[in-house]
């Protein structure tokens, strides 16, 4: 029988991350993995490029059942603290919109040094490892049955993520050790995922497959505003991925597809103006071509701006400002970015990230009921959440 003082299950962004913190206090450390090879989702992430962290990170942008969970480690491990990492192997980043940021050349660079650094501390990973079964050996030991041996452990850190993107391995490992041990797990959806559209708004908008542009898409709880994308499926786009995550079934949304102009004092104004353009014409300055004809009759798109009655100019601007569509779901686990809900935070140590109940076993990363906002913040909460981890297994 092995004996190690640490396992991690599960080699991504926050097991690689609490194995090196481990590793660093002289603990014997091994890292089992599922598939044939660490940090699958590193390596897709950003486009490729992986969006590893944020200029500003705060606890608003995650979403949790115990709010406050997250504000302990990142503030204990922060954006400039794995910027620090970064500087130290001299990864060229770059930013993009709203502080995120990625590696300029690949996201290879982020993997390689999450290896190196466990390779340094002299943290073991082993791949492709099947787990047949975790037990509680003492009172603060576990014995962890694989197809090829039996290891013991001190301290057992869950790092298996959630449910996104099933093809790059994703299980509910997390959950069932959870529940195992007794542990609460909260209702577990897709988030960060395209919306999928009702049949006949399916059909309606096939021809804006493609379209992009900056919308303010909102419901009662949240609102973002960023690009729009049209897709042959629904709605996609980093404002419609952040929306996800605050949609429930059946509820409607409504999308400002003007934001920063009032369409209905715009047309006003070019009334008073004796603007004589007719309205598909004046629409055209603001909107593509397609999407205006699309959402306006033939007959209201070839009246003069002058003919416009009151009533007729508040329909254009309800149409573009206002625009409400409830969608019929969304593309779920299969090309979502993160799992929402997962172990239920108020059963975590949200210092050590150790189980309340449970001496020695710990859950880090996505596993958890914390998700944050696309760019780069679940990332932040891996790191973090890891590092947290592994100051104290």
């Amino acid at each position: 029988m092995l004996e190690v003082d640490v396992i991690v299950i599960g080699a991504g962004a926050s097991g690689l991350m609490c194995a090196i913190e481990a590793g660093k206090r002289q603990r014997k450390v091994l890292v089992l993995e599922h598939a044939n090879k660490p940090g699958k989702k590193i390596l897709m992430s950003g486009g490729g490029r992986c969006n590893f962290t944020n200029y500003t990170v705060e606890a608003e942008n995650f979403l949790s059942e115990n709010a406050h969970f997250c504000k302990s480690a990142l503030s204990r491990f922060t954006q400039w603290d794995f910027l620090e990492m970064i500087h130290a192997q001299n990864i060229p980043y770059h930013e993009r919109d709203h502080g995120q940021l990625f590696c300029n050349e690949t996201a290879r660079d982020i993997l390689h040094m999450l290896l190196s650094e466990c390779d340094k501390v002299g943290a073991e990973i082993l791949l492709k490892v099947d787990i047949l079964s975790v037990q509680k050996h003492t009172e603060s030991g576990f014995v962890i049955k694989t197809k090829a041996q039996e290891i013991t452990c001190q301290s057992l850190v869950i790092a298996t993520g959630g449910l996104s993107i099933p093809k790059m391995g994703a299980t509910p490992f997390a959950y069932k050790i959870a529940a195992q041990f007794g542990i609460k797990v909260q209702p577990t959806r897709a988030g960060l995922v395209p919306f999928t559209l009702h049949v006949e708004d399916k059909v309606k908008f096939a021809v804006l497959s493609g379209l992009a542009l900056p919308a303010t898409v909102s419901n009662a709880r949240q609102s973002f505003t960023e690009n729009l994308l049209f897709t042959h499926r629904g709605l996609s786009g980093p404002v419609a991925l952040q929306m996800s995550s605050y949609w429930r079934e059946g509820e409607e949304l409504a999308i400002n597809l003007l934001p920063g102009l009032d369409l209905q004092q715009q047309l006003l104004q070019a009334q008073k103006e004796k603007t004589k353009l007719k309205v598909k014409h004046y629409l055209i300055q603001f909107l593509a071509k397609r999407l205006v004809s699309i959402f306006l009759q033939e007959d209201l798109l070839e009246l003069s701006l002058l003919d416009l009655s009151h009533k007729q100019i508040q329909t254009i601007a309800e149409q573009f400002n206002n625009w409400k569509i409830k969608p019929n779901g969304t593309e779920g686990y299969r090309t979502a970015e993160v799992t929402l809900g997962g172990v239920d935070c108020h059963a975590i140590s949200s210092k050590t990230l150790q189980a309340n109940q449970v001496a020695g076993l710990y859950f880090v990363g996505e596993a958890l009921d914390i998700s944050g906002w696309l760019g780069g913040y679940n990332f932040q909460w891996a790191w973090a959440s890891g590092w947290c981890a592994g100051q104290a297994v």
